[in-house]
């Protein structure tokens, strides 16, 4: 009899976690119950699954809501009637307008009316629903003569009276006011909360007419749903077989392309595949992701695929990855298995600038009908849950800043803070909000709206109503589309390479560039800074230790880097084999057969499936179960044993010693948690050698491309460096020759408007426009005559040099400037300015020095171009070494004058220590660490200079220098101030890249526990 139940899906309104919601009602002996969340059937499918374990019959519906005020409750009769519901609510959030006081008519829908908002005229499937505390009105004419239009109505939003509170504080939150300012009508009633269905039934025991309508209902609403049929477009053709034969014949062609004709291993490996594919009906899976990749060859787009669809040879001979299966012996079942019960999917890598073009294309070809983004429900979190509950208590901004950055236990101990910290504990992990999933797209057989509501977000791409675990779980498999820079980096440089040499370049070509000789020296040195994500100093430190030179290496280095994998102490085990080969054994003859690329370390998710293949004799599905139990959200203890139990089952009867497989399985149980994909680090490797071939032949043109894409880890000023290390002259913007981009005449690179601050980046980009149309900028009186531009920005693009070809210093243009547009408004121009000629004005030579331009463009850029941060300094002096001096300093103490780049805090078991990444005068990079002990005396002070002392390590070739002592050193003051108390002001503007990272410390050397030789049985 509860038709109106809300669970926390009812963003800031319903307190009840859903897993909760059902249990309580079994406890109250409900037979029958609807969910009813506003605006919304996020939570359905699982409702429906919960309710099928207590033996509750489920009921799906909504309840509309419009400017906070209830309009009336849908409950969907079936299939039918959930997607009319779905379509009316998409309809209105497409066009942004109220719901309507009264429901259109629902064919397959019961609609239930509040008493207060209840139509004069009901259809046949409409009633009105009466609370318990509402049927006093039956007293009344008006209502009693209508009973037989009417049917309980209890709606259920919390259980306690804390929960109450809770829900008053999300309606405040929701509304973004303080709690006193609540509205009666905001929040739901004290009464609004289950009971015992004996208790409810009470109530109604003298109006027999309103129970057997409620019962009515019940008995009508019959929506089930099939969680085992996939909901894909079934197929790209028109049916299973021609999807079957088509993606055959596509991989035999592709077959040949990529392996040529007589590649017996490889066909027998494809032919398994397809097998597959077609028994698990994924080919219009394929098929779609492949139609996909052929539109963006089309338009020259460069992609990536990676992640576990690179396990197979089929996606590989389509094109949808560059990986080969065979090179790296990767196992197909960790994508696709007869076994696997949740679908994979493709995951595909486009430039951030083309992949909307991708979505599209998608949008367009299969219908907006039939597609959407996956959605994503945002949950409260630590600070922001501090945040929302301070502000409904009234608490200043500082407080709630204070709430927000520090642990609870740092907290004020007062009554306030302690109602903020009890509710907002309550609210962790709640949703707070729905959002678009970043990648995952939808394609469906039936309309998207049989299945829920669409919104159409800003961008203008509509998302479903659910998350991804919801969509797998009943029936989608997601293309995943995403974006990255480090895409952008490749495809503009071989633009630019083309554009600027004349030299075109196949880089999709990957034979072009992976394991190419002058790259793999890069990768051994650690010189990698722009390509992806080998250029963060902890990677670059990495390639170094291992000296890395080759794909291999490289695939190794990607997964042995992660967070799991090097918390483990895999790593540095990882690194001690790779450079004493001869000082451990292989455990076992299987870890040498197996996993000998890897010195016998499970660095890989595939490693687990290998060693279950290879030493327990388990089919390589069932091993790919394995991995998928010991990992991920799935994990559970009941799954944990059964294939614990089966694993030793299997060891056994191969006549394997009962501690060697509890060795064996206690290491495969260690690592399977924490490894990484192989097929994913291939991916990543094959698309670091693509950059890293770039860098290496063409550095101006890649370091340019990195930096119109934006970058990556590090800020602009250490691209801008690289650049002009790699023999680049940098210019600073120019009106005639800059772009909104940073652009390259030759070896000139101008770097762009876009890197000014503060300049609006419109008039940056009409600048180029109106120079596009009438050629260049003649002077600077030209350039405000054509530019509708104010005279604060006018000084900036005096400031930085932009007007430098006319010869005149930046004071005499500032007095130009001050003549012709003081007082003068852009929007007050008028023909007749434009033509009056221009007066000559007899200026005074006004000298500026080179440092004043150079603390100019701090203030602007954040860097210094007219000269470096060293000539800067007060000091002369450069340090004792240099950083071509380290590798014959080790164990030896330094002393060096070096530029902060970068800092990274990590945690150790006696405090957070610090790495830092720096240059020194010659420009060259090196790395420092920096202990406790040593920060507590010499901490960092922010960007700059500093001197160091410290003690010169050399781990497995890599110098790194232990800091004991450091100072920050002074700039010399800034000539543009005669106030000492501006002087230094500007200085404070150099910064580092600040990075930081939450995880246990790494284990020490003694505490990996991984043999390092044969076990005796």
């Amino acid at each position: 009899m509860y038709l109106n139940c809300h669970s926390f899906h009812s963003l800031r309104y319903g307190t009840i976690p859903l897993d909760e919601l059902v249990p309580q009602a079994a406890a109250c002996g409900v037979t029958a119950m609807a969910l009813t969340d506003i605006n919304t059937v996020t939570g359905i499918y699982d409702f429906i699954k919960h309710c099928g374990h207590a033996g509750i019959k489920p009921i799906v519906g909504m309840e509309f809501r419009s400017e906070f005020q209830l309009r009336y409750i849908g409950l969907a009769q079936n299939a039918t009637g959930l997607a009319q519901m779905n379509r009316f609510l998409t309809a209105h959030n497409f066009e942004k307008k109220p719901l309507p006081e009264i429901a259109p008519f629902f064919s397959d829908v019961f609609v239930i009316y509040p008493l207060e908002n209840a139509p004069d005229e009901l259809r046949q499937n409409e009633y009105i629903g009466i609370r318990p505390d509402q049927l006093q009105k039956l007293v009344l004419s008006q209502w009693r003569k209508r009973t037989v239009d009417m049917v309980i109505l209890q709606p259920v939003t919390f259980r306690t009276k804390k929960e109450y509170n809770l829900h008053r504080i999300l309606r405040a939150i929701d509304r973004n006011v303080i709690l006193s300012r609540l509205e009666p009508g905001d929040s739901c009633s004290t009464s609004d909360k289950m009971m015992p269905l004996f208790e409810l039934m009470e109530f109604y025991k003298e109006y027999p007419q309103i129970t057997q309508n409620t019962q009515k209902i019940i008995d009508a609403c019959n929506f089930s749903y099939d969680f085992q049929t996939p909901k894909n477009k079934k197929y790209y053709t028109n049916s299973r077989k021609s999807d079957i034969d088509l993606l055959a014949s596509l991989a035999r062609q592709g077959l040949v392309w990529r392996y040529g004709a007589e590649n017996i291993r490889a066909r027998e490996r494809m032919e398994k595949e397809l097998k597959v594919i077609g028994q698990l009906e994924f080919s219009g899976y394929f098929l779609i992701t492949w139609d996909i990749i052929r539109f963006s060859n089309s338009q020259g787009f460069l992609h990536i695929g990676r992640g576990s669809g690179a396990n197979s040879i089929v996606a590989y001979c389509l094109g949808i990855t560059d990986i080969c299966p065979l090179e790296l012996d990767l196992y197909f079942e960790r994508f696709l298995n007869e076994n696997r019960k949740s679908p994979p999917d493709f995951d595909i890598d486009w430039s951030w600038k083309e992949r909307d073009v991708i979505l599209e294309y998608i949008f367009n070809r299969y219908t907006y009908e039939h597609v959407a983004f996956c959605g994503t429900n945002v949950e409260f979190k630590y600070r922001s849950i501090f945040r929302e509950v301070g502000k409904v208590f009234g608490l200043p901004k500082e407080e709630l800043d204070m709430l927000a950055k520090n642990p609870m236990k740092f907290h004020e101990s007062n009554s306030i803070v302690k109602f903020v910290q009890e509710y907002g504990m309550m609210l962790e992990k709640y949703p707070n909000q729905r959002s678009m999933h970043s990648c995952g797209i939808l394609i469906s057989e039936e309309p998207i709206t049989n299945y829920t509501p669409l919104e159409m977000p800003p961008k203008g791409f509509p998302i479903a109503l659910f998350d991804m675990h919801v969509a797998e779980d009943i029936g989608f498999e997601k293309f995943d589309i995403l974006s990255q820079r480090g895409i952008g980096h490749i495809d503009e440089s071989v633009k630019l390479i083309e554009k600027n040499r004349g030299i075109r370049i196949n880089i999709r070509d990957t034979s072009l560039s992976k394991n190419e000789a002058a790259a793999n020296s890069y990768l051994a040195q650690g010189k990698t800074i722009g390509c992806f994500y080998i250029e963060s100093p902890a990677m670059r430190g990495l390639l170094r230790r291992l000296k890395c030179d080759n794909y291999k290496t490289l695939v190794a280095a990607s997964s042995i880097i992660r967070p799991g994998v090097a918390q483990s102490g895999m790593m540095k085990e990882y690194i001690f084999r790779h450079n004493h080969p001869s000082k451990f054994e292989y455990f076992h003859p299987v870890f040498q057969q197996q996993l000998g690329e890897t010195y016998g370390i499970m660095v890989y998710q595939e490693d687990v499936i290998k060693i279950a293949l290879h030493y327990g004799g388990l089919p390589a599905a069932d091993g790919d179960i394995l991995r998928r139990a010991m990992s991920g959200k799935g994990r559970s203890k009941a799954a944990l044993q059964k294939v614990k139990e089966n694993f030793f089952a299997c060891c056994e009867k191969k006549g394997h010693p009962r501690q060697l497989s509890e060795e064996i399985y206690r290491q495969i149980e260690s690592f399977a948690g924490y490894s990484f994909c192989k097929a994913h680090s291939a991916s990543y490797a094959v698309e670091s050698y693509q950059s890293l071939y770039l860098k290496v032949h063409y550095p101006i043109e890649f370091m340019v491309a990195v930096i119109n894409n934006q970058g990556g880890f590090y800020r602009l000023e250490i691209y801008v460096h690289e650049a002009r290390m790699a023999g680049a002259v940098i210019h600073n913007p120019c009106v005639n020759k800059s772009t909104f981009e940073t652009t390259l005449y030759g070896n000139d690179v101008y770097l762009g408007f876009m890197h000014l601050m503060s300049l609006d980046s419109k008039m940056a980009k009409f600048i180029e426009s109106e120079r596009t149309r009438n050629g260049d900028f003649i002077s600077l009186e030209d350039f405000i005559n054509r530019i509708p531009m104010g005279i604060e920005s006018i000084k900036i693009l005096i400031f930085i040099g932009a007007f430098r070809f006319t010869g005149k210093t930046k004071n005499q243009l500032l007095v130009i400037a001050s003549l012709l547009l003081n007082n003068f408004k852009p929007e007050n121009r008028t023909p007749m300015l434009l033509q009056e000629p221009v007066k000559e004005y007899h200026l005074p030579t006004l000298e500026r020095s080179l440092f004043e331009d150079a603390f100019d463009e701090i203030e602007l850029l954040s860097f210094p171009v007219s000269c470096t941060v060293f000539d800067l300094l007060q000091t002369k002096h450069r340090g004792d070494v240099k950083v071509r001096d380290l590798p014959s300093c080790h164990k030896k103490q330094v002393r060096m004058l070096a530029y902060l780049i970068s800092t990274k805090q990590v945690p150790t078991k006696k405090g957070n220590m610090y790495f830092g990444t720096w240059i020194d005068n010659e420009g060259a990079y090196f790395d420092t660490a920096h202990f406790p002990d040593s920060l507590a005396q010499y901490p960092f002070k922010g960007g700059g200079c500093y001197l160091l002392l410290g003690i010169v390590e050399i781990d497995y070739h890599f110098p790194t220098i232990t800091i004991h002592k450091m100072a920050k050193m002074p700039f010399i003051p800034d000539p543009r101030y005669m106030d000492s108390k501006d002087q230094y002001r500007t200085q404070e503007l150099i910064r580092e890249d600040v990075s930081t990272t939450e995880r246990l410390p790494y284990p020490q050397e003694h505490e990996i526990n991984l043999p390092r030789h044969k076990m005796k049985t």
